[in-house]
């Protein structure tokens, strides 16, 4: 294990009964163990975040770069989205 230090977190009751009750029933070897796992989700959920925020923005800057927004015909735009739903239903029917 690499270079391993100790910190002091504070926990409510009802947290630290969950820890040594996984400890007890042999979930995990040391509640030390929980912790680290919990800590390795974060790490990996904090990086997709700033994965999906890094996505977002480029996004927002592509929208921003595409110029102002058009005027749109939203009962040509469900007619359009009816046709191809028409169509993908009708090749699902064929495939079965």
């Amino acid at each position: 294990m690499p270079d391993v230090q100790k910190v002091s977190i504070a926990l409510t009751g009802e947290q630290i009964g969950a820890l040594k009750a996984a400890v007890e029933t042999g979930e995990y070897a040391t509640t030390s163990e929980i912790v680290r796992e919990a800590i390795r989700d974060w790490q990996f959920k904090r990086e997709l975040r700033q994965e999906d925020l890094k996505r977002l923005r480029q996004l927002w800057d592509q929208g921003n770069a595409s110029g102002a927004a058009s005027p749109v015909d939203f009962e040509n735009a469900r007619r359009e989205a009816r046709q191809r739903l028409a169509i993908t239903a009708g090749e699902q029917t064929r495939a079965s």
